[in-house]
């Protein structure tokens, strides 16, 4: 997968954890390290890896940059899961079906 996919964006667990702290609103790294309990180092080469999935923005304060949360690029990777949701609830009816005979 490229290096700027969404899918591959959300494939680290430390990176979902990083857009979950997002979700609250815009925080300098030095909030997400803290929160993420992850070192300094690793949480800058995540968002990088954020970056340039266009799934995180960020802008200069002072001599801080703050991160935020652009979700609209992880679209993609809600209608591909969305597409199973069927193959998932035939999956569940046959099971109460059976479960409902015994």
């Amino acid at each position: 997968m490229p290096r700027g996919d969404a899918f591959h964006a959300i494939a680290e667990g430390n990176r979902r954890v990083l857009l979950d702290l997002l979700r609250q609103g815009e925080q300098p790294v030095g909030d997400l390290v803290d929160a993420a309990g992850l070192s300094y180092s690793l949480v800058s080469q995540h968002l990088q890896v954020l970056l340039d999935a266009k799934v995180v923005a960020r802008r200069p304060e002072g001599r801080q940059r703050l991160y935020r949360l652009e979700a609209a690029p992880l679209r993609v990777v809600h209608d591909w899961t969305a597409e199973y949701e069927d193959f998932w609830q035939a999956r569940i009816d046959r099971l109460r079906t059976r479960l409902e005979g015994r």
